[in-house]
């Protein structure tokens, strides 16, 4: 995620706890689409996610004394970011609700590409998944982390992850095959 001449995310944090807080913007650029992607993924609402992405720098600019170095920041932010999801997924009563149409399109699909109808189906299919779920399919394959970054993002053990995973997966296919024409 580093550009080769620019410095690394624990030299930025450093920077931003000793006064120069326009670091924090470099970290903002570096981490804004990945977050916002996620929010997406786990709101289904582009409003909402946009919301609580911004929530959730501002969470962590004004927490940044609680990061440890040995920790990636990467991480530390997406488990604000996660928690900040539930948070406002609860308060919102819905965790659901997805806009095929919202959806694919958060995910730079143009409606003229001839994959747009299957990941339409896909983006109604996650809609149909409890939160819970729909959090460990983003995690894991949008995302694309390891059982271990899950676990240490979410604070759920890495075999209740797997099996999560393993249970979305499953829903995900009977789901599509409900909806797959004969």
């Amino acid at each position: 995620m580093t550009q080769p001449d620019s410095p690394p995310d624990a030299l930025l944090v450093r920077r931003v706890l000793a006064g120069q807080t326009d670091a924090f913007g470099v970290l903002v650029d570096r981490y804004h689409a990945r977050c916002l992607r996620m929010a997406t993924h786990l709101l289904a609402d582009s409003d909402d996610a946009e919301d609580v992405v911004q929530d959730a720098f501002v969470r962590a600019y004004r927490h940044l004394g609680n990061y440890h170095e040995r920790d990636k920041f990467g991480g530390w932010l997406m488990r604000i970011l996660v928690n900040q999801c539930r948070t406002r997924a609860t308060r919102n009563a819905r965790y659901v609700a997805l806009d095929p149409e919202t959806h694919t399109a958060s995910l730079a699909v143009s409606p003229s590409d001839e994959q747009f109808d299957r990941r339409a189906e896909l983006a109604h299919a996650l809609a149909h998944l409890g939160p819970e779920a729909r959090e460990a399919i983003a995690l894991r394959f949008t995302e694309e982390l390891s059982y271990e970054e899950m676990s240490v993002i979410t604070g759920v053990g890495v075999s209740a992850l797997k099996m999560r995973v393993q249970r979305a997966c499953q829903r995900l296919r009977t789901l599509l095959t409900e909806h797959l024409p004969s």
